[in-house]
């Protein structure tokens, strides 16, 4: 049964995406503010797809934590493509820190750009760094909440890696605290997993941690996750 849904899911969600991916164009050419709300449309539409088709139901905790405005840092789990949709739903305008190379993506990465997000070119070294301390200035001006990956990858859930020292770098940089996430997303939409699997997936967001320095701040996030699985076990 699950590969069916699989199936089915698969197929809907590459027709909504070929067909959404279209009909960005003439927002680019006409309308680029309004790109972040149709991003916001295409990410609620495929998640819906994947609750009803894969029978997988979305628990959302911590939701307090999140601001309702202004400037924040999320620092999430990565385990599955649906933590790179989840938090268009979950915050009023967010702004995700992503691998460079997606944005020429056809289609696709011109409406990135246009919604506002972070480009990170991971090759680039200490200007990579540079680049993302001015993103991150951009987007807190803007009023927007950063979403990053501290893992730098889709991990296997229960995977630890070693935490990429952007998170802090933009934390003291800017004076705001990272807000902890959690999540075992990849237990029903796994890392180049073609079946998606039915269940109860967790998204658990924790109380702010930090300023610290970057081995205190890194290790408190570590701390966090480990407290917030808990939510699962």
């Amino acid at each position: 049964m699950a590969v069916l849904r699989s199936v089915m899911f698969n197929i809907v969600a590459f027709v909504l995406t070929g067909v959404m991916g279209v009909g960005a164009l003439p927002i680019r050419w006409f309308m680029p503010g309004r790109a972040l709300a149709y991003a916001r449309l295409w990410s609620q539409l495929v998640l819906w797809l994947f609750r009803a088709i894969c029978g997988v139901r979305v628990c959302v905790s911590g939701l307090e934590h999140l601001p309702k405005s202004g400037p924040a840092l999320i620092a999430s789990q990565h385990q599955s493509a649906f933590d790179t949709l989840v938090w268009m739903l979950l915050l009023p305008r967010p702004c995700y820190v992503m691998k460079g190379e997606l944005t020429r993506i056809p289609l696709l990465g011109p409406m990135l750009v246009l919604t506002g997000m972070m480009p990170v070119e991971r090759a680039a070294g200490a200007r990579a760094l540079r680049l993302l301390l001015a993103g991150t200035d951009k987007a807190v001006a803007d009023n927007r909440q950063i979403v990053i990956f501290p893992e730098g990858t889709r991990t296997l859930p229960g995977e630890q890696v070693a935490l990429k020292p952007g998170i802090a770098a933009m934390s003291s940089h800017t004076g705001l605290q990272v807000i902890p996430v959690a999540t075992n997303s990849g237990l029903f939409w796994g890392r180049n997993a073609f079946v998606k699997r039915p269940g109860v997936l967790h998204v658990c967001i924790g109380p702010a941690v930090g300023p610290a320095k970057r081995t205190v701040l890194l290790e408190e996030i570590e701390k966090s996750w480990r407290a917030l699985e808990q939510d699962w076990v």
